[in-house]
């Protein structure tokens, strides 16, 4: 999530570097370098790398040292993990722009994944918040292997008795972008009315049942084959856009989530009350430089002017809303919804799946298989 930052910073160098180089240089790809083999006598585990830019097919898994462990930190043993848009968008290297953090030409760091949950297995020395053998969930870079090794002060929260590993490691970056897009960006109030666009996929499930949770009258938009499951979720009312454009619709809307860019903001500003906001979450635009951060800037641009409020979204990992997201958990105000489960040897094959766009939901991968 603060790879994003990043990203939308490099927009300002884009903006004063020469156009024709800096296209070249973030177009370049080089060739997959072999793979580095462990220290001889090192403790060693299998995680999913990607040492070059393309498709899920130059993923592997690799034999990977055991992650070293701070004084501040705890080493957890992987149970499961789940995929995120932007594992694939990593794995691409795009849109082009994303390459002024994850590295020109190839990767800087091989390890994939974020969203994990699992058991302590190692503890640091000053660590005091966690014990041996504890359920934890939380979020850090290289998830998608057998341990992982995150600082107490990042996002790392135990998980409620009630809630499997499949079902914590779905939530994070899902959870905490629904989460934060609907408190601190729309400021949901008991009470309105919320629209969710794209209700069915990662960010949306959750945002459905937040949304819920917050107080407000939910409407879900989904395709025919997710309206049962949206509904399912908690939302009072579904709109299946294969049916039906709500653009064109007489309800007006205080809060407009929308994770996948199908309508115009002249559009979504037709059906939102004369102080509604819209949090662009995503985009389904997938142009190689710019991709989904070029559809945020447009809006944002477009919403310069007028009473209704256009808010870009950039999600934060945090501890504190990992807890928050915990504890809804907990009350049964929140369920993660899985699409599909993959063991870690097939972890290629999940995220190539999640890029179609067709999951409904999370996809898990369980490294207990």
């Amino acid at each position: 999530m603060r790879r994003w930052r990043k990203i939308v910073s490099g927009l300002a160098v884009v903006g004063v570097a020469s156009g024709v180089s800096m296209a070249a240089a973030l177009r370049y790809e080089s060739a997959c370098p072999p793979a580095a083999a462990p220290v001889t006598g090192t403790a060693t585990m299998k995680a999913l790398h990607q040492r070059c830019y393309g498709g899920p097919e130059l993923l592997a898994i690799r034999d990977a040292a055991m992650p070293e462990v701070a004084d501040d930190a705890v080493l957890v043993r992987v149970h499961a993990a789940a995929v995120n848009p932007l594992d694939w968008h990593f794995m691409r290297g795009k849109p082009y722009v994303m390459r002024f953090d994850s590295g020109f030409g190839a990767p800087k760091d091989v390890r994939v994944g974020v969203d994990f949950a699992g058991t302590v297995a190692a503890i640091g020395k000053s660590v005091t918040r966690f014990t041996l053998g504890e359920r934890v969930f939380g979020a850090a870079n290289g998830a998608l292997a057998e341990y992982v090794a995150v600082r107490e002060s990042q996002p790392i929260v135990t998980i409620p008795e009630s809630v499997s590993f499949a079902e914590a490691a779905a939530a994070p970056v899902a959870g905490m972008t629904a989460l934060q897009a609907l408190r601190d960006k729309a400021k949901v109030t008991r009470g309105q009315k919320v629209l969710v666009n794209g209700a069915s996929g990662g960010v949306g499930t959750y945002a459905v049942q937040i949304a819920r949770a917050l107080g407000a009258e939910v409407t879900g938009v989904c395709s025919t084959r997710n309206v049962e499951l949206v509904r399912s979720l908690g939302a009072d009312h579904v709109v299946d856009y294969t049916r039906e454009n709500f653009t064109e619709g007489n309800v007006r809307y205080d809060v407009i989530i929308d994770n996948v860019g199908t309508h115009t903001v002249s559009d979504y500003r037709r059906v939102m009350t004369p102080t509604g906001v819209l949090v662009v979450v995503g985009s389904l635009d997938d142009g190689a430089f710019l991709g989904p951060v070029k559809t945020m800037v447009k809006a944002k641009a477009a919403g310069l002017f007028g009473s209704q409020r256009i808010e870009l979204f950039l999600s934060t990992a945090s501890a504190e809303d990992l807890g928050v997201l915990r504890d809804l958990m907990q009350q049964g105000k929140v369920r993660s919804a899985i699409d599909r489960t993959y063991p870690l040897a097939e972890a290629a094959d999940a995220i190539a799946y999640l890029e179609t766009g067709r999951a409904r939901g999370k996809v898990i991968v369980d490294l207990t298989k």
